[in-house]
């Protein structure tokens, strides 16, 4: 098994409020037949949630990601990830617990945007 492997295992088993929030909209293709998977590994990174099919990985950001050395570093996942192929969406914590369904509306924006290219 990877390290990134391990890793995913362990943040699916770890999830955070706002993940385990998100997930519940996103799993069993809720969100309109789309499939995702949660902490993928994507190179050396650890993708939030994946979807295949519109080659699109959505973050959730907490306030830890407010620092420069945090932003910095999502900057260079980000870019990692792109490099994959990914477009990635990201959502603050915030957004998802004061309004999940424009969280919803906006995946799913972003899903069909990149399905439909």
């Amino acid at each position: 098994m990877g390290r990134s492997t391990g890793r995913a295992r362990v943040l699916r088993r770890d999830q955070t409020g706002a993940e385990a929030k998100l997930w519940r909209v996103l799993r069993n293709r809720a969100l309109n037949g789309l499939k995702f998977r949660r902490q993928v590994p994507i190179g050396i990174s650890v993708a939030d949630f994946v979807c295949f099919e519109a080659k699109l990985v959505v973050e959730v950001d907490g306030a830890t990601h407010s620092t420069e050395a945090e932003i910095a570093r999502d900057a260079a996942r980000t870019e990692t990830i792109e490099r994959s192929g990914f477009a990635v969406l990201r959502i603050l914590n915030a957004d998802v617990y004061a309004d999940l369904d424009g969280v919803r509306e906006t995946i799913l924006a972003a899903a069909d945007r990149r399905t439909t290219i």
